[in-house]
């Protein structure tokens, strides 16, 4: 395994024992040296404006009710400037002391969708449950595979934009890029559902905490910015969660064009107890936007170079090759997983922990998504395992 040179240590042993880790919790009980690929969340020292900016204020011993810093909306906005080539209103922006997901539970209820709530498959499962939590009716479409050889010629997953609007969406729900596959969708796609969920009366809910991690030669279209004059029909959701490894410091950011539908979040919110801000939400949120870029740049090296070892390796077991993040989306048949308990199967050949394909819906059966976002050690020790699988 060689990993790209950076100045993070990204390419040395860290090791998360004894953090309250989900990620590892999950192996416990598990076979010895189980190495664990599965929740989405990095296994990598983060950005080191963050750790210090923390333990700055840490030292002043007050700890109370804060408000949103306003400078913060400038702060996005610059960012996106920066890394995206996009304007951003900073009017648009809503700094929130919560998650995507309760974000996205949220909105559906500001939107009060008319129709159904549409979402592709395979897709993250947490769109079914919270539409499920809301009791809201939803409708999983399809996604397109035009088939993959692992090697990044082929296209992977298309959106079905006809179906999306044969359904007249009170609301469409989106994950951009792809989770699981790591796909980026183009401009094109992304303002098809815009304007599919527009011509219903519904709202494109574009969720892009994976945007961020845009490999090198790919461009991430942000939903309000490429839904053009259908903006006021399109809200964007982001987060320095996953970009920065902070998530268990929840808190992420919507861009809302539209006012009126920024002033039904907020009453969503204050009937909940819920308001914009947060004490350390914001002092991570500051120091990654700020200081995390040169951080972002060596990371995305490491992650592309992993990337492009384990496609090598796994080859036609890759259903469509990511273009961003730190997901692999892989066959199981193609790697002579047995497709109704892969992930058992995996684990119990290999010690290796990965998401069972069943949680991504329908489209996901017989799916195994890999988190690569290892340091280089742990990762040399996952691909040397995989290879195994892919001798005859």
């Amino acid at each position: 395994m060689t990993t790209a040179p950076d100045d993070f240590g990204f390419g040395l042993p860290f090791d998360r024992a004894g953090t309250g880790s989900s990620k590892w919790a999950r192996t416990a009980g598990g076979p010895d040296g189980v190495i664990a690929l599965g929740l989405a969340d990095m296994d990598l020292p983060g950005p080191p404006a963050v750790a210090e900016a923390l333990a700055r204020r840490a030292r002043h011993r007050a700890y109370g009710y804060t408000v949103c810093d306003p400078a913060g909306r400038a702060l996005v906005a610059d960012w996106y400037r920066a890394r995206h080539g996009v304007a951003v209103d900073p009017a648009w922006v809503l700094l929130l002391p919560f998650g995507p997901r309760t974000a996205v539970r949220l909105l559906l209820e500001a939107v009060r969708p008319a129709g159904p709530v549409l979402f592709p498959t395979p897709e993250w499962g947490g769109f079914a449950q919270l539409c499920r939590a809301a009791r809201l009716p939803y409708r999983e479409i399809p996604l397109v595979h035009d088939g993959n050889d692992g090697t990044g010629d082929r296209t992977g997953y298309r959106l079905p934009l006809d179906a999306f609007a044969r359904h007249r969406p009170g609301a469409v729900l989106l994950s951009s890029p792809h989770n699981p596959s790591g796909r980026v969708w183009t401009a094109a796609e992304i303002h098809g559902l815009a304007e599919a969920a527009a011509r219903a009366g519904g709202v494109l809910l574009s969720d892009e905490v994976h945007g961020d991690l845009t490999h090198p030669g790919h461009r991430h279209p942000v939903a309000v910015a490429v839904a053009g004059p259908l903006r006021d029909r399109t809200v964007t959701l982001n987060s320095v969660g996953k970009t920065f490894n902070t998530s268990g410091i929840p808190s992420c950011f919507a861009l809302v064009p539209d006012p009126a539908l920024r002033g039904r979040l907020g009453e969503v919110m204050a009937g909940y107890g819920l308001w914009e801000g947060g004490l350390l939400e914001q002092v991570v949120q500051r120091a990654a936007l700020r200081h995390g870029g040169p951080w972002l740049d060596a990371l995305l090296r490491h992650l592309t170079t992993a990337r492009d070892e384990l496609t090598a390796v796994l080859g036609d077991a890759v259903r469509s090759a990511p273009q961003a993040s730190y997901l692999l989306w892989l066959d199981a048949a193609a790697l002579g997983l047995p497709a109704a308990d892969a992930r058992a199967a995996l684990l119990e050949r290999c010690a290796l922990e990965v998401s069972d394909g069943a949680d991504f819906g329908p489209g996901g059966r017989g799916g195994l998504r890999l988190n690569y976002a290892l340091p280089g050690p742990e990762l040399a020790r996952a691909l040397a395992r995989l290879a195994r699988l892919r001798k005859p």
